[in-house]
């Protein structure tokens, strides 16, 4: 039942029962201490994983939600120029304006070329070419997307 060298030091005399049972009672004390302990520590480290994790967690959300807004943007983009976009003119007289360094043009009427350069119309970006739409639809669509209007001639 109990220690097999506890035993035997009780055999040769070298101990006491009574030194034996305070060994014991100390040994379970000990264990008792260590166990009500360890919980604590380990809900200590729960808690520190729970507040990294709930950290992290909140980042991820705070960066989806940027990318739907942006998405949602260009969107909102998108429909403003399909819907605002004027009729282009494919025999009419070529209007050249440059973008990122490099000189672009579309076909527009002769009246059409007159509002862009007084600011009335403005060129928009939609995919890989361009539409003319109202300065007012410009307008939101610079609120929303600074890059997608590539002329506007508007006055301050």
């Amino acid at each position: 039942m109990g220690n097999p060298l506890q035993d035997q030091l009780l055999k040769a005399g070298l101990a006491s029962k009574k030194q034996a049972r305070k060994a014991e009672h100390e040994k379970r004390i000990s264990r008792k201490q260590n166990n009500t302990n360890s919980p604590a520590v380990v809900s200590n480290k729960a808690r520190e994983e729970q507040a990294a994790k709930d950290l992290r967690n909140r980042e991820l959300n705070r960066e989806r939600a940027g990318e739907t807004r942006l998405r949602e943007q260009k969107a909102q983009v998108k429909q403003l120029i399909e819907t605002n976009r004027l009729p282009q003119d494919g025999r009419g007289e070529p209007y050249h304006f440059a973008e990122q360094n490099k000189i672009k043009r579309i076909f527009v009427s002769e009246e059409m070329g007159d509002q862009l350069s007084r600011g009335q119309l403005a060129i928009v970006r939609l995919g890989s070419g361009y539409e003319v739409v109202p300065a007012k639809a410009a307008r939101q669509i610079a609120s929303r997307d600074k890059g997608a209007v590539v002329v506007f001639h508007e006055k301050p």
